[in-house]
C-alpha cells in the first residue's frame, strides 16, 4: 500500500475512457477492502456503476454472501473471490451455484498468496485452482505478484499451469508490459488478460491489442 501510485482521483472517469476504448470489461479492485476484509470503495464504486454501461468485475474484501449479494444488487456483473478462496473453499463452491463468480489466485513464488499479498499461504497455486474445476465457476484470474506493476512481461507458463489444472477460464494478471505479451497470450491460447499500468503508463496502445484480439 505505501508504494501506491495514484493515476486518478475519479476512477469511473478511467472505466469510462475503457469503455469508450473498446472495453467490454473493467477489472475493479478495492485494494483497501483486500486489506480490510470488508468493503471500503463503495461509494467509488457506485459512481463507476452508475457512469459506465460497461460490464464490471469487482474483487478485493469479498468474505461473505451478504457482500456479494449487495455489489450483484449494485449492479457489479461478477464478484472475485480470493483469500476466502483459500481459507473455505466450499464456500466459494456453495457461492458459485448461486451467483457468478470468479477466483482470483495469487501466487508467489507459486505459492497462494492472501489478504491483499500481505501472507503467503502453504498451498500450491495449481493445487488450489485444481479445488474448482468443477465447481460452477465462471474463471479464474491468476496474478503472478512478483511481476504485479513491473511490466517486467505476463508469466504465460504460470497462467498455462492453472489453466490446465482448473479446466477454466483463465485471466493472465500481473506484468503486462506491451504487445509482446499479447500475442504470446494468444500463442498459448490463454483467454485474457487484465491490462492496468502498461495502459496507464502508455506502454500498450489498448485499442490495437482489442484489434488483435478481436481478429482471432
Amino acid at each position: 500500500m505505501a508504494s501506491a501510485k495514484i493515476y486518478s482521483d475519479e476512477p469511473w472517469q478511467v472505466a469510462k475512457r475503457f469503455e469508450e476504448l473498446g472495453s467490454e470489461w473493467v477489472h475493479l479492485v478495492d485494494l483497501n477492502g483486500a486489506f480490510a476484509g470488508k468493503p471500503e470503495n463503495l461509494e467509488q464504486i457506485k459512481k463507476i456503476r452508475e457512469n459506465c454501461s460497461i460490464k464490471l468485475e469487482l474483487g478485493g474484501g469479498i468474505r461473505d454472501e451478504e457482500t456479494i449479494k449487495m455489489y450483484l444488487d449494485l449492479g457489479i456483473d461478477r464478484v472475485i473471490l480470493g483469500s476466502i478462496a483459500v481459507k473455505n473453499p466450499q464456500f466459494v463452491r456453495d457461492m458459485a451455484k448461486k451467483y457468478p463468480i470468479v477466483v482470483g489466485i495469487d501466487a508467489i513464488d507459486g505459492m497462494v498468496a492472501v489478504e491483499g499479498w500481505g501472507e503467503v499461504s502453504d498451498m500450491k497455486a495449481t493445487d488450489l485452482a485444481k479445488e474448482f474445476a468443477n465447481a460452477g465457476v465462471i474463471a479464474i484470474i491468476c496474478t503472478d505478484v512478483g511481476r504485479d506493476g513491473m511490466m517486467t512481461g505476463v508469466n504465460v507458463e504460470f497462467t498455462k499451469e492453472i489453466q490446465e489444472a482448473s479446466g477454466l477460464e483463465t485471466i493472465a494478471s500481473g506484468g503486462l508490459k506491451d504487445m509482446s505479451d499479447i500475442h504470446a497470450l494468444m500463442d498459448a491460447n490463454i483467454d485474457g488478460t487484465i491490462v492496468g499500468k502498461a495502459f496507464y503508463e502508455g506502454t500498450l496502445d489498448l485499442e490495437e491489442a482489442f484489434g488483435v484480439a478481436n481478429a482471432q
